[in-house]
């Protein structure tokens, strides 16, 4: 009997909290979850308010720097407007890892993590290489045992600023810190003998997927070597587009004529699906959003020359 009574009155209890959840859903409206503003700034003054706490607050700030790279990511992609975020909707993401690495300055993943979501391009990131960099030379000024943070910011430097001198140098001073991979120096002739092609490109991301930590930057670098292969499906295309306009005096805005003379068998499209659009200026195959490979690496360049090659 007091068995079947402790049951009833469980039963009970979770009847009541649902029943009380369900009101509540009714009479008060959802408190939106974004981070539209942030009360402290100064990581310095916070961390003296904190006390002991640091580390732990450190953890919060963190946490919120996700939630809003990750939340205005999102609406970004949806086309949902993000009042108060300022000119990019991604103004409180560097002051958030700025607080975030003040209190702990120890905070390895805040620094390569935050510097990834700070460099990512406009508008899967705010686009501010210049701020990734900041933030990784703050890690390796408290942390100078750190080769990974000057071997991040070259890879900012060669991916985001396309300042391919900046970062060989990076790629050596990386060399130097001690126990850094011994391929290190090797990466930095590399990177000045080749330049900024998609054959050091695809090495440089191998390099990063095959040796980060973190699943996130794995995945991430996995994302950009299918994207350079996408690219390279658009400079096929645009090959043969030149090669059309060559041959028939035409200048197509679409892929139909192609598809019709037996140049190509269907609409090219993206992994995904999503169909090439024709650059009506240029002649160039390129991808527009919804795309999530646009824009592609190397677009403004001048088109490649026409060749031969058909696209499968």
């Amino acid at each position: 009997m007091r068995t079947i009574l402790l049951a009833a009155i469980v039963a009970g209890g979770l009847a009541s909290a649902v029943a009380l959840q369900s009101a509540r859903d009714r009479w008060y409206p959802q408190v939106a979850s974004s981070v539209d503003e942030i009360y402290f700034s100064s990581g310095e003054a916070l961390g003296r308010m904190a006390l002991s706490y640091k580390s732990l607050l450190a953890d919060i700030y963190w946490i919120r720097a996700v939630q809003y790279f990750g939340g205005t990511r999102l609406d970004m992609k949806n086309g949902v407007a993000t009042p108060g975020r300022g000119r990019t909707g991604y103004d409180l993401l560097y002051p958030l890892l700025d607080v975030t690495t003040t209190l702990d300055p120890s905070f390895n993943i805040a620094y390569r993590f935050g510097a990834t979501f700070l460099a990512e391009d406009y508008p899967n990131g705010p686009g501010r290489p210049e701020l990734a960099v900041a933030l990784l030379d703050k890690g390796y000024a408290r942390n100078p045992q750190k080769w990974q943070y000057l071997y991040d910011k070259a890879f900012v430097y060669y991916w985001s600023m396309h300042d391919y001198r900046e970062a060989a140098r990076w790629f050596a001073e990386a060399g130097k810190v001690p126990g850094s991979p011994a391929w290190m120096p090797g990466l930095a002739a590399f990177m000045l003998a080749e330049g900024g092609d998609r054959r050091s490109s695809r090495f440089l991301w191998r390099q990063l997927r095959d040796t980060a930590e973190q699943q996130y930057v794995r995945d991430n670098a996995e994302f950009h070597l299918r994207q350079l292969d996408v690219a390279d499906v658009a400079d096929r295309l645009t090959a043969l587009l030149a090669r059309y306009a060559s041959q028939t005096g035409e200048r197509p805005t679409s892929f139909e004529p192609l598809i019709r003379a037996g140049w190509l068998r269907a609409q090219p499209t993206d992994p995904d699906g999503v169909p090439f659009a024709i650059d009506p200026v240029t002649l160039r195959a390129r991808l527009d959003r919804p795309s999530q490979y646009a824009p592609l690496p190397d677009e403004g360049l001048p088109p490649p020359p026409a060749t031969h090659a058909t696209p499968q």
